[in-house]
């Protein structure tokens, strides 16, 4: 009999695949209305597919924007090419179809629950209901789980690799999925498989890409503690991956909000992130829902933990907060959450202000994964310890 082990995997994919395409497209223009007006309402949509890009949504601004433009400009750093990608910045035609924010939702964010009813003086409502979680774990220094991680370091220095023209074959799509055993006190013991596709230039052969890739991105990239014997490494598995971007699959905003986020450890809410301003709960829920778990990891009061936070729209306080540390918490969860309530203020408007998310950040989240980022400062990756006086 096969002995069950505890293989955790988790995927992230490359800055010119399809669906993040479209998420970049979609906190592109966020971003360049927030540039102008920080208090825009926007909520933008991308789909591409051959030869063609429709952006839609709701959006009220002040600001004046381009939208075709930031369109092009974004298939252009991805190197977008009609032959390879189905479109171009070039060649797209780009149908936009964007009308203002329904005014029976505008009336909720401006206006609270709470202050209608003289209960606060905290006048934004959430911009919705939802559900958020945060998640953190003491894995890896940035308090994330080790499958998603590696997934993501595999994919950036696939990026990395095809933009210094340091494997010259190389083309924008791709991803990369790691499963991880584990042992029973959830920590990683090893790779189990690493799978990794790349599109590609037609002229190059399968031996010498596997050979590359395997030296070049893997092996650099992976811990060699990671690595045993019985690590199974797979490159293309297809054998050919020419065709890619919009030319062999739709692309959408918000399809890949595992990658997003925790790679599929923890739990999430449902919501999806690009493309929407911060008085969308969706969005700066989670992002505080992660400072929280993060710091509680980091405070010590528990190994790993998930956060959620729950809202109605049109309500600033959260309608509710539940912690699970997994049996790790050194006191019960139920005290750790009104501890949390006690300490922080979790209103929309108290947590923009705290994260600063009327600034135009989001680009650059599209990619690489919204929380347990390194490569950029982020306030809610910022440490500031809580107290629970155990």
């Amino acid at each position: 009999m096969n002995c069950v082990k505890n293989i955790f995997s988790s995927e992230s994919v490359t800055e010119g695949h399809p669906d993040k395409v479209c998420d970049q497209i979609s906190d592109a223009i966020l971003d360049a209305y927030l540039t102008e007006d920080p208090y825009s309402r926007v909520a933008c949509e991308t789909m591409i597919m051959p030869g063609k890009v429709l952006v839609g949504g709701e959006i009220t601004s002040k600001a004046n924007i381009d939208i075709s433009k930031v369109v092009r400009r974004v298939l252009q750093e991805k190197d977008y090419t009609d032959e390879y990608h189905g479109l171009s910045a070039e060649n797209s035609k780009i149908e936009i179809n964007i009308v203002p924010q329904s005014e029976d939702i505008s009336r909720g964010v401006d206006c609270s629950y709470e202050s209608k009813n003289n209960m606060s003086t905290d006048t934004l409502g959430a911009g919705d209901q939802g559900i958020m979680h945060g998640y953190a774990t003491d894995e890896f220094k940035n308090f994330m789980p080790a499958p998603i991680v590696l997934a993501h370091m595999l994919v950036k220095k696939l990026d990395d690799a095809r933009k210094s023209n340091e494997i010259e074959y190389l083309l924008s799509d791709g991803k990369a999925q790691v499963s991880v055993e584990y042992s029973d006190d959830m920590k990683p013991l090893c790779c189990k498989s690493i799978v990794l596709s790349t599109q590609h230039y037609s002229d190059i052969s399968y031996e010498q890409l596997c050979k590359d890739l395997r030296e070049q991105i893997v092996l650099p990239v992976i811990p060699e503690h990671l690595i045993t014997k019985e690590t199974k490494i797979f490159i293309n598995p297809t054998g050919r991956f020419v065709s890619g971007g919009a030319k062999a699959d739709c692309g959408l905003t918000g399809r890949k909000i595992i990658v997003d986020t925790y790679g599929g450890f923890g739990r999430h809410g449902g919501g999806a992130f690009s493309g929407k301003d911060a008085s969308k709960i969706d969005r700066s829920g989670a992002y505080m829902a992660r400072y929280i778990a993060k710091n509680l990891v980091a405070s010590k009061i528990c190994k790993r933990v998930d956060v959620q936070l729950a809202y109605a729209i049109g309500v600033a306080e959260p309608v509710g907060i539940y912690v699970d540390t997994f049996g790790t918490g050194k006191i019960p969860d139920s005290n750790i959450a009104n501890s949390v309530q006690k300490q922080l203020e979790l209103t929309p408007s108290a947590i923009i202000e705290k994260l600063g998310l009327l600034e135009p950040i989001y680009e650059p989240l599209a990619v690489y994964g919204q929380v347990g980022r390194s490569d950029i400062e982020l306030p809610w990756e910022k440490i500031e310890y809580l107290y629970f006086g155990v």
